[in-house]
């Protein structure tokens, strides 16, 4: 019997966290025209959020193994209630992109330590089954985010969305008081390597947002930079006691695989589908809510992909899943070519169905692999560690789609888009293929 009320905060507040981190796509016209942001402004908003999450995760999953998952997960939560208000009372973009920042760093307790409790109150399958419902969340926390921004903007603008996600945050904050707490780690955080990861991640994902305006001298420093200290991190780790991440984990192949499918999902199939409404409001016309409301489609059916996840035949070995939903959100991808000028909405629901579909076992997939290719210890690293890599991979994903449909005369944007397409597809298979020799090494070992 799995315990109801742990696994509710948990998947209530996993829900928050990607309600919050989609709410500006459908939003996005409307705070520009709101804060009078630049174009630079505008890619900051959108990446905000990503970056302080990118960053967080490891930190927090560190801080949550070694000082208590519970209290990192409910600090994440009054992190993200605190500045979604900050967000709502932003007077300009400058204040609103670092108020987005620190909501990434909220959620980042959030994901880190969610996953991480998951894994220390759940066994057997009752886990499989409750990473089920973490899966979940996350679907469904990307179809109600812009429709709840969407439906909210005529009511009260799209500050109206941060105030309620603020609210929801703190209530959750609240309710998080009866979660069990993890018997802590006696070490010290390596408060070395959480520097170095700061900088060299930070750094690595600002490059990533900038070099949608070019290959310029900052690009280059940031690139530099992060190369430095994440280099200097990887020395670290391997010499502290209490590593933010175990370097050697990397030789189980379980670990390995997880996390390169996290990252394939974010640059193929996640950061594609996160430019599906701006080609359905540019190229077919359609309104912010109508947009959200399509997207359903994929968001929608990926939570309930999610929560079927559990009835597929017991024979059918983890690995197998992992590469077989990474094939179907390729092919889902693959669909969305069918797009064109003088489109019609229902050219993209072939292949959002089929993308949300995989992409729903994908995740429930990998979540019980973040949890169970790490020691009992260590449950909040796995779970961070995967999540970071899927953050990392939608922010690449998202820079280059974003590059490619960016400015676009109207008569190019379709050509664009389907250059977009092949990309992330070949992001996908790229994931699939390093699966597939890391399942034949472990087969020959």
């Amino acid at each position: 019997m799995v315990p109801r009320l742990p696994l509710m905060v948990i998947c209530l507040s996993t829900l928050l966290a990607l309600a919050t981190f989609a709410a500006p796509l459908t939003a996005l016209e409307a705070m520009t025209v709101s804060l009078s942001l630049n174009e630079g402004e505008q890619a900051w908003v959108m990446s905000a959020m990503p970056l302080g999450a990118a960053v967080g995760l490891l930190i927090a999953g560190a801080f949550g193994d070694t000082y208590g998952r519970r209290k990192t997960f409910a600090g994440g939560l009054w992190v993200t209630a605190v500045f979604s208000l900050v967000a709502a009372l932003s007077q300009n973009g400058p204040m609103l992109i670092l108020a987005r920042i620190a909501q990434g760093l909220g959620s980042a307790g959030i994901m880190a330590c969610g996953l991480g409790l998951v894994g220390q109150i759940y066994t057997g399958a009752a886990r499989e089954r409750a990473t089920a419902g973490w899966a979940a969340g996350l679907g469904a926390g990307v179809s109600l985010g812009p429709i709840l921004t969407a439906v909210l903007l005529p009511l009260g603008g799209w500050q109206l969305a941060h105030l309620l996600l603020a609210l929801a945050a703190a209530v959750l904050g609240w309710a998080a008081r009866r979660l069990p707490e993890s018997v802590p780690l006696p070490h010290r955080l390596d408060l070395a390597g959480s520097l170095a990861l700061l900088v060299g991640l930070s750094s690595l994902l600002a490059a990533l947002i900038e070099v949608r305006f070019g290959l310029t001298g900052l690009v280059a420093v940031l690139l530099g930079l992060s190369i430095v200290a994440l280099v200097l991190f990887v020395r670290v780790e391997k010499r502290v006691a209490n590593p933010i991440l175990r370097v050697d984990l990397f030789q189980r192949v379980a670990f390995s695989g997880a996390t390169l499918a996290a990252f394939a999902s974010g640059a193929g199939v996640l950061s594609l589908m996160s430019l599906v409404p701006t080609i359905l409001e540019r190229g077919a016309g359609l309104s912010p809510i109508a947009s959200a409301v399509i997207l359903l489609a994929w968001s929608g059916v990926t939570v309930l992909s999610a929560l079927g996840a559990r009835y597929l035949p017991s024979r059918l070995a983890p690995r197998a899943r992992v590469n077989i939903a990474i094939l179907g959100c390729t092919a889902g991808q693959l669909l969305l070519l069918m797009t064109g000028e003088a489109m019609a909405w229902y050219a993209v629901m072939p292949g959002l169905l089929m993308a949300g579909l995989a992409n729903g076992v994908l995740n429930a997939s990998l979540g019980n692999a973040a949890v169970e290719s790490v020691p009992p210890d260590r449950a909040a690293m796995g779970s961070a560690a995967n999540n970071t890599a899927r953050y990392l991979g939608s922010a690449l994903g998202i820079a280059l789609v974003s590059v490619l449909i960016a400015g676009t005369r109207p008569g190019d944007l379709f050509a664009h888009w389907h250059q977009a397409v092949w990309m992330t597809a070949v992001f996908s298979l790229a994931g699939l293929g390093c699966m597939v020799l890391l399942n034949r090494r472990a087969a020959r070992a």
